[in-house]
């Protein structure tokens, strides 16, 4: 039984491939959203089928494309209790050290390895 869904929201296929195995290996289900734009179109569909996703982990920025920080304020007016991870390789953006002032639950900064994913997983759902 899955601990949990969880929408990964990246462009780059070898990101969510990595992200992906690791969340299953972790007993999470997984669905992948390419930009914000279809990331806030899948976690609404789920909502309303009653199937929501209990975490969305999303990049923070997404070239051409709506990356987490233009998203997060777009997903909290459709789910207020969202609990969205941003992840980035640019630790010093403010987003970054300051993610709660954003509206993210967590912040997990890229590379990162399985048991850095568990920990903040672990974090949200407490």
């Amino acid at each position: 039984m899955a601990k949990g869904r969880v929408l990964v929201m990246d462009d780059e296929d070898f990101i969510k491939d990595v992200m992906g195995s690791m969340l299953e290996m972790l007993d999470y289900e997984v669905d992948f959203a390419n930009d914000g734009a279809q990331a806030l179109s899948m976690y609404k569909e789920a909502l309303d089928k009653h199937q929501g996703f209990d975490a969305v982990i999303m990049d923070l920025t997404i070239p051409g494309g709506k990356g987490g920080k233009e998203t997060i304020q777009d997903l909290l007016k459709i789910d207020a209790k969202a609990k969205a991870i941003v992840s980035s390789g640019y630790s010093n953006d403010i987003i970054m050290s300051n993610f709660k002032d954003f509206g993210f639950a967590a912040v997990i900064a890229k590379p990162f390895q399985i048991e850095d994913l568990r920990r903040v997983l672990d974090k949200i759902f407490k």
